[in-house]
């Protein structure tokens, strides 16, 4: 059997139910096999960055898994589907978005998966939560670097 990873996962949303969508896909989530979620972060809100449309809801998850990096992504690409994501282009509304910033020590870069996530240093809306549920892994300098960018904590834990 393989040894549990400390996984992070980014949750947004903007279509439908935003709130409603980022908490059912953490419940979703912990109910996989192979996986645990060990706690999230408040929920935030934020303007869309290189898009259009409402306000996105958005959190992270830490989860412990017994996946392989490809089987989690493939298992959150299937949540999204389940919550009727589409991806008409790049950075367009959604429903459902995922993404697996995270995956222990694990450095991916395939065709399918780059982890850690590309833009995640760049986006106040991934380490504010990030920095909520796991402060040794966000820098003072990293949350300096994205402080001009418009988000706000929706609730708390």
């Amino acid at each position: 059997m393989r040894e549990w990873v400390t996984a992070f996962v980014g949750i947004g949303a903007n279509l439908g139910e935003p709130c409603a969508a980022v908490l059912n896909a953490v419940q979703v989530m912990a109910c996989l096999e192979g996986v645990t979620a060990v706690r999230r972060s408040s929920l935030y809100g934020s303007t869309p960055i290189e898009s259009s449309g409402p306000d996105y809801v958005n959190a992270v998850v830490e989860l412990k898994t017994r996946l392989t990096a490809p089987e989690l992504l493939a298992q959150l690409q299937a949540i999204e589907s389940m919550a009727g994501r589409e991806r008409p282009y790049r950075n367009a509304p959604r429903t459902l978005d995922l993404d697996l910033l995270l995956f222990g020590q694990s450095a991916i870069q395939s065709a399918a998966l780059t982890v850690p996530h590309p833009r995640m240093w760049e986006r106040a809306f991934v380490l504010l939560p990030l920095s909520e549920i796991a402060p040794d892994i966000v820098r003072a300098t990293e949350l300096a670097q994205v402080q001009g960018q418009t988000v706000h904590r929706i609730s708390s834990i």
